[in-house]
C-alpha cells in the first residue's frame, strides 16, 4: 500500500509532501486499517479551513480525500503524523 500525504498552507504556506511504502513494514496490517479509516472520513472536495491552518491531501492506493484543521479526525492526524515523519 502506497500512502502519500500533502499539506499546503498555514502561516508560512509551505508545502511538504511525502510517502510510505507499507508492503514491506512489519505493521503493515496496522497501516492499512489506519488508513482505511482516515479515509473513510475524508472529503472528495478541499474543505473550507481556517486561516493560516493546514489542508491536507491524503492519497492511499490511487484513492484521494482532503481534510482540513481544525476538523481532523484522530485518525486522520494520526496517519497524516506518521508519514510526514517516516516518509520523510
Amino acid at each position: 500500500m502506497r500512502i502519500r500525504v500533502r499539506r499546503s498552507g498555514g502561516f508560512a504556506g509551505i508545502e511538504r509532501q511525502a510517502e510510505v511504502d507499507t508492503s514491506g513494514l512489519a505493521d503493515a496490517p496496522e497501516w492499512q486499517a489506519l488508513a482505511e479509516r482516515a479515509l473513510a472520513a475524508g472529503r472528495d472536495t478541499p474543505p473550507e479551513g481556517v486561516p493560516d491552518g493546514f489542508r491536507y491531501e491524503i492519497t492511499v492506493d490511487g484513492r484521494t480525500v482532503h481534510a482540513a484543521d481544525p476538523r481532523l479526525t484522530g485518525d486522520q492526524r494520526e496517519l497524516i503524523t506518521r508519514v510526514l515523519k517516516e516518509g520523510a
